[in-house]
């Protein structure tokens, strides 16, 4: 069984899981409007990552031999891979663990020559970025880099799974990451995107996205069920499925999502759900597509919650973090509060949480969809033994 060891969150929120957590139950939000940042003429909002605190803690981890120049998201992994590994028997030099980097995006900056001063040219690849992390750590393992648009972290999780069910590698160590930049910002509001005010998950006055930067990790491993404690968390199961509706919107079926839902759902009754966690972005096609997929898999009437109002959309990290704080909630037997949401908008109605309620069911789903038509679908399971 796929169980979760443990996890980091690097946000605005906070540089631990347990920090994010707290202020998420306390209904805190991460996100901030932006004026003039990256030159751009228009004004966004989103959330950040607090640079001086990274500059700190990532100042005060050990530094390997190498002078290197680490970019801000390189560095936002390490210092999440150096938390999640506290605690734990893992040795990341270790040849039977695996690094996984899951980002959509990495150093896009790179790209512009007044950003690239002083950096590797071969920092804008997304494998070499990979390649510094885990070698930050020690580790001669071939990192594998994943990056399916926003649904990359699902993607890197399942490859998770995969490697360690091929039996070469005792753990894995997923680490989700993507920074805001002119080049993202620029290029959602390109788009006509981005919300001016902070998003409103499939509330009927949504009017687009924000865009966030984490840095999250998740350490997996293989148990037996022998081995199996209680509290320990697995991930049960997890699909992909791609209907190739367009390159940016979404199917007006939810076909793919649906597909997804479907294959995790085998032989799991709705009444044992705790909570869907939806992608929820609050434009208003994809909320309205999973509203049309939850209701196809007849999940109409499991709560469904949204976490964008507190970290915006992450990219590439989102299937990581979300995975994070969807377990974190199972363990705590919560169900957390949508953020933003105050009046139904989509023409399926779902169960959309108003408020953070208890709940003693031990199974969730995380939903995850991005461009191309990808979409994905994770069955998390809390046990009890």
């Amino acid at each position: 069984m796929t169980t979760l060891l443990n996890d980091n969150i690097l946000s605005a929120l906070g540089f631990t899981t347990d920090e994010n957590f707290r202020k998420v139950k306390q209904g805190i939000s991460g996100l901030t409007p932006f004026a003039g940042r990256f030159d751009l003429p228009e004004p966004f909002v989103a959330s950040a990552i607090d640079s001086q605190a990274l500059e700190t803690a990532f100042d005060s981890l050990p530094r390997v031999p190498e002078k290197r120049r680490y970019t801000r998201l390189e560095k936002a992994a390490i210092v999440s891979v150096a938390e999640a590994l506290k605690g734990t028997p893992v040795d990341p030099a270790g040849d039977r663990v695996l690094f996984i980097l899951s980002t959509t995006k990495g150093n896009v900056f790179l790209l512009d020559p007044a950003e690239n001063n002083g950096y590797e040219p071969e920092q804008l690849y997304l494998w070499r970025s990979a390649e510094l992390i885990a070698g930050y750590f020690g580790n001669r393992n071939t990192p594998l880099v994943i990056s399916n648009a926003c649904i990359s972290g699902a993607g890197a999780l399942m490859a998770a799974q995969r490697a360690l069910r091929s039996g070469r590698y005792d753990y894995v160590v997923v680490t989700g990451a993507d920074m805001l930049s002119r080049f993202i910002i620029a290029g959602f509001q390109s788009f006509k995107a981005l919300s001016p005010e902070r998003c409103k998950p499939f509330d009927a006055n949504r009017s687009g996205l924000n865009v966030g930067e984490t840095a999250a990790t998740l350490i997996v491993t293989e148990k037996t069920e022998a081995d199996m404690q209680a509290g320990d968390v697995v991930l049960s199961a997890a699909a992909v499925r791609n209907d190739a509706n367009h390159i940016s919107g979404p199917s007006r079926t939810g076909e793919g999502a649906y597909l997804a839902l479907r294959h995790v759902l085998t032989g799991i009754a709705t009444e044992e759900l705790a909570f869907v966690n939806a992608h929820g972005t609050a434009t208003p096609y994809n909320d309205e597509m999973e509203a049309v997929a939850i209701t196809r898999a007849s999940l109409q009437n499991v709560p469904v919650t949204s976490l964008k109002g507190y970290f915006g959309h992450t990219l590439g990290s989102a299937g990581v973090l979300e995975s994070i704080m969807s377990t974190r909630a199972l363990k705590d037997g919560v169900v957390l509060k949508t953020f933003g949401f105050e009046t139904p908008g989509v023409t399926h109605p779902l169960r959309v949480t108003t408020c953070t309620q208890t709940t003693g069911r031990r199974r969730c789903i995380n939903m995850l969809s991005g461009f191309g038509g990808c979409n994905a679908a994770l069955l998390y399971t809390l046990t009890k033994k």
